[in-house]
């Protein structure tokens, strides 16, 4: 299944890297505000419930993405993170992914969603200008095309520098690719609120063409801001996660444009308003939409009860737990006529929050600890699941999504849950501090 939802820091050498070394989240992506050393209770020998552990690679340690390849019988797992990239083969035992080779890219940031391309066998990383000891006022930032044609010896194709480099993601069929975040840089616009979306043509991966003027500008309530992750549905449509909400485009095709009011060609350079905007301020008072997605296609359709949905994380980190990032589930009624690209400070759209979902005080959670945002998720029928940093990996019920029901959880005492993916029955959890757990689910 492809990762449809699917966090800052620096080499080991500074300071913000070693704050991550040790399991802690990237502070919310909206800022770079310091992060502190994540609280357990004494003796806190972590919890479990649901879920059986069936496997971890500790050798990972530092992995921030993960996604999976396959070369005709062979299954093969690609993990990002702060070494790099490296890969396993999972063939002849999932639950113990054997290392078969390596790129060595120590310092590496962040890699987050690392998306490939399945045909001609790539992977895309990003690279923040916080990789390096570089940082977001003057740090480089750009894309590594790496060839795993052979994922023994993974090698890099091109590298191109980009005006951003939080998150890379494919759209229209990995023949061109979105970057967006972090934070301004001081050469950027003064009324920016953060960096949106640079295009970059990989259809020759040894040449990318990085494309001069971004798009998906305006994107909170008017005004340029920060753009986190991307994610493409099944139908085709590019749902761009941020500062401001979460908007879809179609990236090829011929649509209906609702904001010019007539039919146009998609291009990954001029895409097509579909729907979306705001979350509500009281499902997301943050407003930062970390990543996103709409399940067409999936359990009725992506429907519900009549509604066409787009689940969402918002990540925001506050004290105590209370107050952290929550899963948000809203309804695109009311969006399909380009009210998400209409919305000003003084006549705000927002969609309607259906529900949402906070590993505040729910079971198997850590009363202590105050790492408590949500982060990427993934979904499998109606069971999603959802890293909590070091509240864990939770998996939910959203069969009813206006009343999202926790079922199983997995949280180690020294978890940090950044990204869980559903791959051949099993979950592969890419944990900072623990590597990749391998989880079975028994609810």
């Amino acid at each position: 299944m492809r990762r449809w939802w699917i966090r800052s820091g620096l080499a080991i050498a500074t300071a913000a890297a070693t704050l991550v070394a040790t399991g802690l989240p990237a502070a919310a992506c909206e800022d770079d505000k310091p992060v502190t050393e994540a609280k357990h209770s004494l003796g806190d020998p972590g919890a479990i419930k649901g879920v059986r552990p069936v496997g971890n690679v500790p050798d990972a340690q530092g992995a921030i993405s993960a996604n999976f390849l396959s070369y005709g019988k062979r299954d093969v797992m690609v993990v990002s993170g702060q070494f790099g990239l490296k890969a396993y083969d999972l063939t002849d035992n999932p639950a113990k992914p054997r290392a078969i080779g390596e790129l060595s890219l120590p310092g590496l940031w962040e890699t987050e969603d690392t998306e490939v391309d399945a045909k001609r066998k790539l992977v895309f990383l990003s690279r923040d200008p916080r990789a390096f000891k570089g940082n977001t006022h003057t740090g480089e930032s750009g894309i590594y095309v790496v060839d795993v044609a052979r994922p023994e010896k993974p090698e890099i194709l091109s590298y191109v520098k980009v005006p951003a480099g939080h998150t890379t993601s494919c759209v229209d069929d990995c023949r061109y690719l979105w970057t967006g975040g972090p934070a301004k840089a001081d050469d950027q616009p003064a009324d920016w609120g953060g960096r949106p979306i640079w295009v970059t043509d990989v259809r020759n991966p040894r040449d990318p063409k990085v494309h001069p003027d971004p798009i998906e500008l305006a994107r909170n309530d008017g005004k340029t801001d920060y753009v986190h992750d991307v994610q493409v549905d099944k139908m085709g449509v590019a749902w761009v996660s941020g500062k401001g909400g979460v908007r879809g485009y179609w990236t090829s095709g011929l649509h209906r444009d609702p904001v010019l009011n007539r039919y146009r060609w998609a291009s990954a350079l001029k895409p097509v308003p579909y729907a979306g905007g705001g979350v509500s301020e009281t499902a997301a008072p943050s407003k930062f939409l970390h990543n996103s997605f709409h399940p067409v296609g999936s359990r009725d359709d992506g429907a519900w009860r009549g509604h066409d949905l787009v689940y969402a994380t918002e990540e925001s980190f506050l004290p105590g737990c209370a107050g952290d990032g929550v899963l948000t589930i809203s309804a695109l009624d009311g969006s399909y006529q380009g009210e998400g690209w209409r919305s000003t400070p003084e006549k705000p759209f927002r969609m309607r929050s259906v529900g949402t979902w906070s590993v505040a005080g729910q079971e198997g959670s850590d009363p202590v600890s105050d790492d408590c945002s949500a982060h990427y998720f993934d979904l499998h029928g109606h069971v999603l699941v959802q890293s909590f940093y070091a509240q864990g990996t939770r998996f939910l019920d959203v069969s009813d999504p206006s009343n999202p029901t926790q079922i199983a959880y997995f949280r180690p005492a020294d978890a940090a849950s950044w990204a869980p993916y559903w791959h051949d029955g099993y979950v592969y959890v890419a944990d900072n501090k623990r590597g990749i757990d391998i989880l079975k689910l028994t609810a």
